[in-house]
């Protein structure tokens, strides 16, 4: 039965209470300090190192960070190292522009980022940039964080991150902000590690967090990740994912979660959401609204990607690109991928120039070591025998998504014979009712293509909601294994071209658009006198919070009238 309104209303005033909290622990004790590093035109901090500040800092405080080349080496020896490690709540972390203030991976004395070989930090169990660790209420603004890389052996090198307690299966974060973020590497080893592995990543969160005008680039698995969250509570918007394996990964995430207005191009694959029997735990992906209401499209789906451009992701010379698996199991020239997921929606996207796909809806079969101390080879899937000496096989049923509305233009023009606009590989789940289903969609050049074919006239696929369906085509399957090399290196030939990797060239992307006025809402300090920036002299963090939740409340509001309208590697 659907939820109704005064549920909703519920929802809201908990997404408020959650959002206060930002400026809760300010309220209750002496007003925030502002701690200053560096310097910022031509007035002087107190400190010269973000990490010491951010250690220095009480809850509620802010950390603004000048102009400057900040080479973080923060604590080595730590589990899940970081340059700028943030373990006190309702920590606001802001630089004064975006573009010039760098938090930098690379070693003491060398240039900005440097892509030189010679000048990176190479660790066994690899580094990460600027991490919250299992903390509430801590935003990370205007700033760019480079070259945090994977260990030689693989592991870490996260740019950006929330972590809510990775690996745990478990949540330890609520509302979280980032906002005008840059987080890219320079240098990778060729396809493999060491190298950059995700740009802005968030796990094991219930929000409500908010991701805001960001890029990400030059990544071994994702420019962005959300993941290991039954119901995220999460918002990523205006966000620009390029130049890696994947534009955006998802694992395990779901309930209330909105990927919108971003754009994703010249990676492998563009948008990949996924269940997977891993340390993301719990799987599978599952995107129905809490508590049973309709959401915004009136099918009981909370978790949107909506008015996205996904375009031209046939990139194969990017980090973690190479033979033995692209990506993981990312298949090359492809917009979206939904794979193993469930009640997910797509819906009002721009997807161009992909040369394999525009979207790919299909059933994941996950091979890999199951999370320890779960107590099941296989959670959330259907557990397959496999001979003795291989890993477990779990297989993700795709099922329950919608693809509407969207418009496609110039993809499949790899021209292999199952490539096009959208693509279904399922078998076909037994144990539910509820199929996947495409309607709206159409492709600017006239005729919209698709395997199986005439999708949208088919009453097995079209309208939404869709019966129990499937489409186990063998040429598709047989593409698919070719696009991703996901069991072995495919060769080229007739009907199984697809770009390899030739070589991996990585580049300091292109200034960014900063904050407008990095003084808004900061108490008044040096930097930020109040007559100059119109600051009070204590700020409402709760209302910066409530800035930040309105897309939220939007989508409450929506839900209550039932108005229509992370990952493959990890």
């Amino acid at each position: 039965m659907r939820a109704s309104r005064p549920i909703v209303v519920t929802t809201v005033l908990v997404l408020c209470a959650g959002f206060s909290s930002f400026g809760a622990a300010a309220a209750r004790g002496t007003s925030p300090r502002v701690l200053r590093v560096g310097t910022w035109r031509g007035i002087s901090g107190t400190f010269t190192s973000v990490q010491v500040a951010v250690r220095s800092a009480r809850p509620g405080d802010w950390v603004l960070v000048g102009p400057g080349d900040y080479k973080e080496n923060g604590f080595a020896g730590m589990d899940e190292p970081a340059g700028v490690l943030i373990t006190t709540a309702n920590l606001h972390l802001r630089g004064m522009n975006r573009n010039t203030v760098v938090v930098d991976g690379t070693k003491p004395g060398s240039a900005r980022c440097s892509a030189k070989q010679a000048d990176q930090i190479v660790t066994t169990k690899g580094r990460n940039g600027v991490m919250a660790h299992e903390i509430d209420g801590v935003s990370i603004e205007n700033l760019t964080v480079c070259n945090y890389l994977t260990g030689s052996g693989g592991g870490e090198g996260n740019e950006i991150w929330w972590n809510g307690g990775d690996g745990s299966g478990q949540i330890h974060m609520g509302p979280f902000r980032g906002d005008y973020l840059t987080a890219t590497s320079t240098y990778s080893n060729g396809t493999q590690d060491p190298r950059g592995e995700y740009g802005i990543f968030t796990s094991n969160s219930r929000g409500p967090g908010v991701i805001d005008h960001s890029y990400a680039s030059n990544m071994g698995d994702a420019a962005y990740y959300i993941g290991a969250c039954p119901n995220c509570n999460q918002i990523l918007n205006h966000a620009h994912g390029s130049n890696s394996a994947l534009g955006y990964s998802g694992t395990n995430s779901g309930g209330n979660l909105v990927v919108e207005n971003s754009e994703f191009d010249r990676n492998l694959s563009g948008l990949v959401s996924n269940s997977q029997n891993n340390d993301d735990l719990p799987s599978p992906q599952i995107g129905l609204c809490p508590g049973g209401a309709d959401g915004p499209l009136g099918l009981g789906i909370c978790t949107i990607f909506r008015n996205n451009y996904l375009h031209d992701n046939n990139n194969p010379n990017v980090p973690g690109a190479g033979s033995g698996g692209l990506a993981g199991g990312a298949p090359v020239g492809t917009g979206l991928v939904l794979a193993g997921s469930h009640y997910l929606a797509v819906v009002h996207n721009r997807i161009a120039n992909n040369g394999s796909w525009g979207v790919v809806v299909t059933d994941l079969p996950d091979q890999e070591t199951p999370p320890s101390g779960v107590g099941q080879p296989c959670q959330g899937g259907t557990n397959v025998p496999v001979p003795p000496g291989q890993e477990p096989l779990c297989y993700y049923d795709v099922f329950g998504n919608a693809v509407m509305d969207n418009t496609f233009t110039h993809n499949g023009y790899f021209g292999n014979p199952t490539n096009g606009d959208i693509a279904l590989a399922a078998k076909g789940a037994l144990n539910t009712s509820a199929g996947n289903c495409f309607a709206g969609n159409s492709n600017t050049g006239g005729t919209l293509t698709s395997d199986p074919l005439a999708v949208q006239s088919n009453p097995l696929y079209s309208p939404c909601p869709a019966p129990h369906n499937a489409n186990p085509e063998p040429a598709l399957l047989g593409e698919l294994l070719c696009a991703t090399q996901l069991v072995a290196d495919c060769p080229t030939a007739p009907g199984a071209t697809y770009p390899r990797t030739t070589g991996v060239s990585l580049h300091m992307p292109a200034a960014q658009t900063t904050m407008p006025n990095p003084c808004a809402g900061v108490p008044t300090n040096p930097w930020c006198p109040a007559a100059a920036t119109g600051a009070v002299s204590s700020p409402s963090l709760a209302t910066t919070g409530m800035r930040a939740l309105l897309p939220l409340l939007a989508l409450a509001i929506l839900t209550a009238g039932g108005v229509g309208m992370r990952r493959i590697s990890r």
